[in-house]
């Protein structure tokens, strides 16, 4: 597998798919807290047979080495080396939840190279409920692993299989404590709900209904900032993209294939629908 060597930390990542852009400009996806590359497997299964797709496990998480950084801007800042590496200019970034965060980091900071973006359970300011906030306090008091287990639970909705949350568990829970606990922090710093009217790239934000460790409300708070944006509620937890990847893949197909409005700055924000269904 490749790796790129960046600020200290070895990147792995998955470059796949038709380099000649017939399909459309590459797609980018990024993962979450505590997360590796391999949540995107379905979509990049589709995707990749008819344009470039790009994701990779940042910085200490999955087969990624490095240690935790203390902004969201400092990973932004190694997705951008990785696509300069390869060569890539313009493109679509898709982001589930911390990795939503950095895709706004990204279009904020350097909005002539995002042609669309997809935020999926992610917000632009870090607000936690009581619930999550008396479990991250916690985390100081309690072994590790069960800290990760408790939150990896939180994350799905009431039926998911029992077993497959497990499998999530430990996959979790090999992410180092240090990357964990310094990337909290760094989310709990991240807001940018102030400048989302700043953002003009044409934004798809979709979003578990059930998603109780960044809820629904908190991003329809975010998608109301935003002057170009579509929302899309579906009846999953907070780990949509392995939650419903058939229907999470569907939307951003419809997404990608809807022309762009003809005035960017026009609102265009949207009231998603409950659905089970892509």
């Amino acid at each position: 597998m490749p790796q790129l060597e960046v600020d200290g930390a070895a990147l792995t990542y998955d470059d796949e798919g038709p380099r000649d852009g017939a399909g459309g400009v590459p797609l980018v996806f990024v993962h979450g807290w505590t997360a590796n590359r391999h949540r995107w497997d379905h979509q990049v299964a589709h995707f990749s047979k008819t344009r470039r797709v790009i994701r990779l496990d940042l910085r200490g998480h999955g087969e990624s080495g490095g240690a935790g950084v203390k902004t969201v801007a400092e990973l932004a800042a190694d997705v951008l080396a990785l696509l300069d590496h390869l060569g890539v200019d313009r493109f679509v970034i898709v982001g589930h939840s911390m990795g939503g965060m950095i895709s706004q980091t990204i279009a904020l900071d350097h909005p002539e190279r995002v042609e669309r973006m997809v935020l999926v359970n992610s917000i632009g300011r870090m607000v936690y409920n009581r619930g999550r906030g008396l479990l991250m306090a916690a985390s100081t008091l309690v072994p590790y692993k069960l800290f990760v287990a408790t939150n990896i639970q939180r994350a799905f909705a009431p039926g998911y299989p029992r077993e497959e949350i497990r499998a999530y568990v430990k996959s979790s829970g090999d992410t180092p404590r240090e990357v964990v606990m310094t990337l909290y922090g760094a989310m709990r710093a991240f807001d940018v709900l102030d400048r989302a009217g700043e953002i003009r790239t044409p934004t798809l934000m979709i979003h578990g209904y059930h998603d109780i460790q960044l809820p629904v409300k908190q991003m329809l708070r975010m998608a109301k900032a935003y002057p170009d944006a579509t929302v899309r509620i579906i009846d999953a937890g907070h780990e949509l993209p392995v939650e419903k990847p058939a229907e999470l893949t569907a939307a951003l197909d419809a997404f990608l294939t809807t022309p762009a409005p003809a005035s960017p700055t026009s609102s265009s924000a949207t009231a998603g629908e409950r659905s089970g269904q892509a």
